[in-house]
């Protein structure tokens, strides 16, 4: 085989939120943990998150986790699945207050405990009314989590590969997973990671689309190579676009600025969401908040002399709150909008956001195919689909998704590791073989397709067939566009072939995961005919039976979609939590 071999107990692909959260509960457990990132772990993208981590502790008024799973459901479009929300849910005063004690510099109220906002879609006894649930440090709360963490992992003696890419996962003849290829980013040497157990936390993939608060590091790699080992993929015709991001620019504004009072307005300067939500108002769930600004926009209410965003005003609060609650969003608004928000507003327009589907597994983190586990194998955060988010993610639930199911992933790779002390089996020398190859074709391809020709034509291609409104005729369109450019991306080449800091290189692995992730998506999305959530069809019919467009009798369930043909599947959404009663359907409204 030629390629050195590195072993471990337990190998983590990804160093985010997740990834560090699994890191640490196994290092301190004693065991040898390899965690690899493409970039130094406090750059990963959960510093990007702002607004807070959400939790029932009560801190600012009464709250409790049956309150906070409610709100879940309903925020998924009841197609997350019960039993997990409930788990996450009742895990997170548990996980937050351990984050505290890990050091999080939480801001605190007068008396000392955690300071916490509100935030779209928290409320009160089951809908009554907003609550202040999200747990935040400033608008900086997923950088001082990822800071917290991996002083803790420095500490427990987890070993960082910074700056490489794990190019494959690598299963035996039984399926069986071994651990993954990895190449240093630096010198493209390869190495084999094996280990008895296998964490993806790489992340999302909003990559995909030309507008997105992403990151460039956000390529959807664990879905790629998940898909290629033969793993299907969960629900990726749902993905959520953040009301505000800065028009132009795709930068994050926080739902955190609307949680501490801000107001979206229209060109005549009317708060218009009271229109769309009349109770929950700016704070409804995030695609009700970002379909009634593209409505705002087409019917002709937009903002600036192209009338192609609305603004998002803060002016009306207090310099002091701005300064303190929100210093990181007065400069993004600053650098990014040319706007100081103290004294005018800031223009936003919905943003590609967030993944709700990816790699299927249960809520102790094991990847699930077909209601068999993949032995040897677990992911967390947003590259897992548990289902807690179902067809449209809670704003802060994204944070402890990261802390719940990267603790919960680790406790059951620790159980599986105690229960497999035998040596590592011979590695499945044929599949890393097959790796090898698909890196190797870089190398040889002339005159083939350049690396951005195909990025660019895949992001807008689902920017204009799979946004925020979906028509039928687009998403057939688009399912025969994205196959074209798959082509483009099997003939890329790359013109600087040397082994050193091959950007060109790595560019092209990473759009290689990125089109699976369009495919699924795009193939996905045309499949499902009703509107749930994030994903909305102008075909869907409004009627006594399906409410909004959503579809219970037919569409109650979630997409599978494989590798191998594009092949769609489903699987029943799990109704019944862990000891509570249903949370029955009903029609979503703020």
């Amino acid at each position: 085989m030629g390629i050195p071999v590195r072993h471990f107990d337990a190998v983590i692909v990804g160093a985010g939120g997740a990834g560090m959260r699994a890191a640490l509960q196994l290092s301190e457990a004693g065991l040898k943990t390899a965690v690899l990132s493409k970039v130094f772990p406090t750059r990963s993208h959960t510093v990007a998150a702002q607004g807070g981590v959400s939790a029932s502790l009560g801190n600012s008024e009464e709250d409790h986790w049956h309150w906070h799973m409610y709100d879940t459901v309903k925020g998924s479009d009841w197609l997350g699945d019960q039993d997990a929300i409930e788990f996450m849910c009742r895990e997170a005063p548990k996980v937050v207050v351990e984050l505290e004690h890990y050091g999080m510099p939480f801001d605190r109220n007068a008396d000392g405990t955690i300071y916490q906002r509100p935030f779209g879609g928290h409320m009160s006894n089951f809908g009554e009314k907003p609550v202040r649930r999200a747990c935040a440090a400033a608008d900086r709360t997923g950088h001082a989590m990822l800071h917290a963490l991996y002083q803790r992992n420095l500490r427990a003696n987890t070993h960082f590969f910074v700056e490489w890419m794990a190019l494959d996962l690598i299963r035996d003849a039984d399926g069986n997973v071994q651990g993954v290829l990895a190449m240093e980013m630096e010198t493209s040497e390869i190495v084999m990671f094996q280990a008895k157990a296998t964490l993806f936390a790489t992340g999302g993939a909003g990559r995909i689309f030309a507008s997105s608060t992403n990151a460039f590091i956000n390529t959807g790699d664990g879905l790629g190579m998940a898909a290629r080992a033969g793993i299907p993929l969960e629900d990726m015709e749902f993905w959520q676009f953040h009301p505000t991001g800065v028009a132009g620019a795709g930068v994050l504004i926080t739902e955190g600025v609307r949680g501490e009072g801000g107001i979206l307005r229209n060109s005549a300067g009317e708060r218009f969401m009271e229109r769309y939500a009349p109770n929950a108002k700016d704070l409804a769930s995030r695609d009700v908040v970002s379909r009634a600004m593209v409505t705002e926009i087409n019917e002709g209410r937009g903002c600036g002399p192209k009338k192609d965003h609305v603004l998002l005003d803060i002016t009306h609060l207090d310099p002091e709150v701005i300064m303190s609650k929100l210093p990181g969003i007065r400069e993004i608004s600053i650098k990014f909008a040319g706007v100081d928000p103290i004294k005018e507003p800031i223009p936003v327009v919905p943003t590609c956001h967030y993944q709700m589907g990816g790699i299927p597994t249960n809520y102790h983190g094991e990847v699930v195919v077909r209601g068999q586990t993949v032995a040897g194998f677990y992911a967390a955060g947003e590259c897992a689909c548990a289902s807690v988010h179902g067809a449209n993610r809670l704003g802060t639930n994204s944070l402890l998704d990261l802390l719940v199911f990267g603790k919960s992933s680790a406790n059951s790779m620790i159980e599986y590791i105690k229960q497999h002390p035998e040596d590592l089996p011979p590695l499945a020398t044929a599949e890393i073989e097959r790796s090898l190859a698909r890196v190797e074709r870089l190398n040889k391809q002339t005159n083939g397709v350049q690396v951005n020709d195909a990025r660019v034509a895949m992001q807008q291609i689902m920017q204009t067939h799979c946004g925020v409104f979906r028509f039928k005729d687009k998403l057939a369109e688009g399912v025969e566009q994205i196959l074209e450019v798959e082509k483009m991306v099997l003939r890329t080449e790359i013109t600087d072939k040397s082994n050193v800091f091959n950007t060109a290189r790595i560019e092209a692995l990473e759009l290689e995961n990125l089109i699976e992730v369009a495919k699924a998506t795009m193939v996905s999305a045309n499949a499902r005919t009703e509107s749930r959530g994030a994903h909305v069809r102008d075909d869907a019919v409004d009627s006594e039976a399906t409410p909004n467009g959503r579809d219970d009798q037919n569409w109650l369930k979630h997409t599978l979609w494989s590798r191998e043909g594009n092949k769609l599947e489903y699987k029943p959404v799990t109704m019944k939590p862990l000891t509570v009663d249903t949370i029955a359907l009903k029609t979503r409204s703020y």
